[in-house]
């Protein structure tokens, strides 16, 4: 087709995608084709914002790498990511799949129930968690693997500070006979996304904040089942409305009624080292 209006560049384009063989892929790409051009008719689209738009995809490319993922950062900030998770795990039936973050690591050291976490002097407002893993019948889990990891109470996660002992903060639990885990550690506290690139630039631009609410992650492992990934957020944090990463749902946060998906600290002022494993 030699076009001779903007709608027949369109019309060309979706006929292309129309002939791609694999099924799925032909679905994603005749709508993408669809919803992008149409985006660029809405906004009028400027050739110096294309080549702008262009240039932007370029570097967060360039910013990405083994310890840095800016475009899943990106994807986060414009609540991409928390769609994609809700709109796959959003049935109801389960405990509320979350985002798994880039601060997970691969071989946290194994924890015995009542054990705790902390690794190195951390101090900060005592935490004890306990939890239970069910099926959706609600029968107990045994011998499910808990990935638990958080942030320290000034925020940092132990891969980003020198001061924290190697996997400070990380264990891997075993569910019991009647589903149970539980560790000790101290409280997480709330943290800005890194600002150093696009996604800095992006929210300075709009006057958003950069703080994710304090919050504890878990990946719920076992045999037989839907991998578990999930976060449990601070219910007292004051960035609980306004995660940057659009993160938080009603049902891992205050006001679910549900009371093992609060983040509470054990009544003390403040723990150094390792608290004791008794419970």
């Amino acid at each position: 087709m030699i076009a001779e209006r903007p709608d027949d560049v369109t019309a060309a384009a979706l006929a292309v995608m129309a002939r791609t063989a694999d099924p799925r892929l032909r679905e994603i790409m005749v709508a993408l084709v669809r919803h992008l051009h149409g985006f660029v008719r809405e906004v009028r689209l400027t050739e110096a914002e294309f080549r702008e738009a262009t240039a932007i995809l370029n570097e967060i490319g360039r910013l990405s790498d083994d310890r840095h993922n800016e475009a899943v950062l990106m994807a986060g900030s414009l609540g991409v990511s928390a769609l994609v998770c809700l709109l796959n795990n959003g049935d109801g039936g389960a405990t509320s799949q979350n985002l798994l973050g880039p601060f997970w690591r691969m071989h946290s050291p194994p924890v015995a129930n009542g054990g705790s976490i902390i690794r190195s002097d951390t101090p900060g407002p005592a935490l004890f968690v306990t939890a239970r893993v069910v099926d959706r019948d609600g029968r107990p889990v045994a011998g499910a693997e808990v990935d638990v990891w958080h942030s320290s109470p000034v925020g940092l996660y132990e891969n980003q500070d020198p001061e924290q002992a190697e996997m400070n903060l990380r264990g891997k639990l075993t569910t019991d006979s009647e589903g149970r885990f539980w560790f000790r550690t101290v409280k997480p506290a709330g943290y800005p996304i890194p600002t150093g690139g696009v996604v800095g630039r992006l929210l300075q631009a709009q006057g958003r904040h950069p703080f994710r609410p304090a919050h504890l992650h878990a990946l719920v492992f076992k045999d037989g089942y839907k991998t578990l990934t999930s976060q449990v957020y601070a219910d007292d944090d004051p960035n609980l409305e306004t995660d940057v990463q659009f993160g938080v749902t009603r049902a891992l946060s205050a006001g679910s009624g549900v009371t093992t998906s609060r983040i509470r600290p054990i009544p003390r002022r403040r723990c150094r080292g390792t608290p004791s494993t008794t419970h």
